[in-house]
């Protein structure tokens, strides 16, 4: 039982940083109805940002964090800009190889600066772990726990109170009535991939000072997308709802595994078991939006 209730634990806490990351997966998508298939190199820039910072200038955590998310919010706007702006009015399918060749270049642009071998971080805790509840906690998930709690409350004060934030939810409801309005589209495109890309980094930085930085960190991309598709594509709480199922059915998974299935990869195909059968029973997700069209 203590085994199993360490799970939970851990399990609602990589659960938070999904939801998170998948929040920004949704953003993209509700912004500019394209899947970003480039998300998780997203996080991996993100890591290597701040783990240079760190390692070749010698910085503080405390600096070289928030520098980390600076420079990624830029990142997101000059590569909307670049790369993603002449693209609007081509088909979708367009969009989305796009983003696929952008995932391939950005992988093989940080294994050539950096190289393809893990790197840890330097030590950024005076203690590793901390005893929450009888149970040895990373520190550095019970930081990611506090900082995903904040981005969503942002998240959510954002879109409901801010000017920005109300001008992005116009947009991603209908692009023509907002421009009539008077928002600039462009602009809200701009600002969706810059909090989609700062908001990413944060769970990079999280996943790489555990596990240590590597190509395989982009690969977290690709486990949020079942969470994306629970929750539904277009709906921001079920991006969380649905990160923290899967984070939490991923630890249960484990448990079952190793205590009795013994089949050694239920942690890595548990979620996408679920993505086919959501897929099979409510492809729109729990709280996605289901179109109806007209034939």
């Amino acid at each position: 039982m203590t085994l199993l209730f360490q799970l939970l634990v851990n399990g609602l806490i990589v659960g938070a940083l999904y939801g998170v990351v998948a929040m920004s997966f949704v953003l993209i998508y509700k912004a500019s109805r394209i899947v970003n298939f480039a998300q998780g190199e997203f996080l991996l820039i993100g890591a290597w940002t701040c783990w240079w910072l760190l390692t070749s200038w010698q910085l503080p955590f405390w600096i070289g964090f928030p520098i980390t998310l600076v420079f990624m919010l830029a990142f997101g706007v000059i590569l909307q800009i670049v790369v993603l702006r002449p693209m609007i009015g081509e088909p979708i399918i367009s969009v989305i190889m796009v983003t696929i060749g952008l995932s391939i270049v950005f992988q093989a642009a940080m294994k050539w600066m950096f190289g393809v071998f893990a790197k840890p971080f330097p030590p950024i805790f005076a203690s590793p772990t901390v005893n929450l509840f009888g149970l040895e906690v990373q520190t550095v998930y019970v930081m990611s726990l506090v900082i995903s709690i904040l981005i969503m409350a942002g998240f959510g004060w954002f879109f409901k109170y801010s000017r920005t934030g109300l001008a992005m939810r116009a947009t991603a409801f209908d692009q023509q009535v907002a421009q009539s309005l008077g928002i600039s589209v462009r602009h809200m495109f701009a600002m969706s991939w810059a909090i989609s890309a700062m908001v990413s980094a944060v769970a990079g930085v999280t996943v790489g000072v555990v596990n240590g930085v590597s190509s395989a960190l982009s690969f977290f991309g690709i486990k949020v997308f079942p969470a994306v598709i629970l929750g539904g594509l277009d709906s921001v709480i079920g991006a969380v709802v649905g990160g923290l199922i899967v984070g939490v059915l991923e630890n249960m998974a484990h448990y079952l595994d190793s205590q009795w299935l013994n089949w050694g990869n239920m942690y890595e195909i548990a979620p996408f078991y679920v993505l086919i059968a959501i897929l099979m029973i409510k492809p729109y997700g729990l709280f996605g939006t289901k179109d109806i069209e007209r034939v």
